[in-house]
């Protein structure tokens, strides 16, 4: 595996890659997990050259987010990317990706990005959309991997693909979880003993509420009452959003007619959280 510290590094690893050849890339922040590993795998399965990114980009925290605390170890992060199979490991500093002076950004607009996670974190989605659109232009993949589990940052992401008219096929893969049913991530780490036992309730209120609809409720408020009064169970749980879009525009919608996003972010102390699942 080759690792690449700067864009002049990434461009020589590209150029003795070849023009001839596919290349499935995986945006990341780090500290891997299988979630992130599943990814390199469906990469590797379907291109010729598999590029791993890992940069922990700063323009989407907002001033008092995680920014500082983000979990880093970018020697852990290399073994496992390494031991995945990734042919290339781009792992640049912020003043490479923001030269010094940069004030240009992509932004996708409107509800797509105003609605769950943009509700408390209204700048959020500028930094990925920027991020994202600076790495498809310095690595030109012809396929880019993405969990489910951000399924509005999936949205985002497909939605600037298509506006831009960029050339790069946007694959989404499901949700990994662990043995428990929590969803991976990489923020998990700082959950303590109680919180993590708690915090199982994410996934638990989502199975509940898809059993509900597939027994014929289709209301929407009904279901997110439902997944409301399961998360409020536990004491620790502070519900930040919880919602039931159109899966494909996360439009709102009052029925169920076509397969739907049903979507939660809940803080545990200090640690958000969010999960979904698909009701189709």
């Amino acid at each position: 595996m080759k690792i690449a510290k700067t864009i002049t590094e990434l461009k020589t690893c590209l150029a003795e890659i070849g023009k001839d050849k596919t290349i499935g890339f995986v945006p990341t922040m780090g500290y891997l997990h299988d979630g992130h590993l599943s990814l390199i795998n469906e990469a590797r399965s379907q291109n010729d050259v598999t590029v791993v990114s890992i940069f922990v980009n700063p323009t989407q925290f907002a001033p008092g987010e995680d920014l500082d605390a983000y979990p880093r170890d970018f020697d852990r992060d290399s073994r496992l990317a390494e031991a995945a199979g990734t042919d290339l490991l781009f792992f640049p500093d912020p003043i490479e990706i923001y030269p010094a002076g940069a004030s240009t950004f992509v932004a996708v607009e409107g509800a797509i990005t105003r609605k769950l996670c943009g509700q408390s974190r209204p700048t959020h989605f500028k930094g990925v959309t920027t991020v994202v659109n600076i790495l498809f232009n310095l690595i030109l993949p012809t396929r880019a991997y993405l969990g489910q589990k951000d399924a509005q940052q999936v949205a985002v992401i497909k939605k600037m693909v298509r506006d831009l008219h960029l050339p790069v096929q946007i694959i989404v893969c499901p949700i990994v979880r662990d043995v428990d049913g929590l969803a991976l991530s990489s923020r998990n780490v700082f959950l303590n003993l109680e919180e993590r036992r708690q915090a199982l309730i994410l996934s638990q209120s989502l199975t509940a509420a898809k059993a509900l609809y597939r027994a014929g409720e289709g209301r929407v408020e009904s279901l997110k009452d439902q997944i409301v009064s399961h998360i409020s169970t536990m004491p620790l749980a502070i519900i930040d959003y919880v919602d039931i879009l159109d899966f494909e525009t996360l439009a709102d919608i009052e029925t169920i007619t076509a397969p739907a996003l049903a979507a939660v972010a809940v803080r545990f102390g200090n640690t958000r959280l969010i999960d979904n699942i698909i009701l189709d």
